[in-house]
């Protein structure tokens, strides 16, 4: 077994675990979907990915946060909340633009403008490490495929591109590589704020029920839950 160590750090990241089309929240660390959503970029994978997906949730997943030591200049907010019009402004009689006006369940033509409004919440000035516990030949085919991905890397959703490098490749236990991120994070004058564990600790501070554990990608996606337990 090897540790592949992720560095997650953008202006922005947004990890939905129960996002609605109208309410778009995050969570305050990435969630097992979004990184596996990743690593499936990184490696060219695409549709459902059924199989694959059953043999990483026999691995585990640790995250921790890092926030800075200091503010440079004025200190943003850690959440940032955007408010959006989806369908909005356009000409229902031009074709193209006519599919772009939200419609009803039927397909129909929609109440009004067709418009909606729309709450996306996103992290601001966050960096996350993730150390993914996996067999050493999924591994080293991981940990090449961050050096070249596929397909454009995206720290949960495809507006919030990583502002570094996130493959940090192989360790021999997963404390190894959360030692390599925290030296990391000293350098980028950071410091540890949270950690998230699979499972239920009682040595921790909150144990959180998630539905992020990815069964099936494609169009119709499915999840099941996991237990993690968070560390302040």
């Amino acid at each position: 077994m090897s540790a592949l160590l992720l560095w997650l750090e953008g202006p922005l990241q947004s990890w939905g675990a129960d996002s609605r089309f109208g309410n778009r929240t995050t969570l305050p660390f990435p969630t097992r979907s979004g990184v596996l959503g990743l690593l499936c970029c990184a490696a060219g994978r695409g549709g459902e990915q059924r199989e694959w997906l059953a043999r990483m949730a026999l691995h585990t997943q640790t995250v921790r946060s890092y926030v800075r030591r200091k503010a440079y200049g004025e200190k943003r907010p850690p959440l940032l909340t955007d408010f959006q019009m989806v369908g909005s402004g356009y000409d229902e009689s031009v074709p193209w633009q006519s599919l772009m006006i939200p419609k009803t369940a039927e397909g129909k033509k929609p109440v009004g403008s067709g418009a909606k409004m729309t709450y996306r919440q996103y992290l601001q000035d966050m960096a996350f490490a993730c150390a993914l516990d996996l067999p050493d030949d999924e591994a080293a085919s991981l940990a090449e495929a961050l050096k070249r991905p596929v397909w454009e890397l995206s720290l949960g959703r495809r507006n919030c591109p990583p502002s570094d490098i996130v493959g940090r490749g192989l360790f021999p236990t997963e404390a190894d590589a959360l030692h390599a991120a925290d030296a990391l994070a000293r350098q980028k004058d950071r410091e540890a704020a949270l950690t998230v564990r699979d499972g239920a600790h009682d040595d921790g501070d909150e144990v959180w029920t998630l539905r992020d554990v990815p069964l099936c990608f494609g169009i119709r996606k499915r999840y099941a839950e996991r237990q993690v337990t968070l560390y302040r």
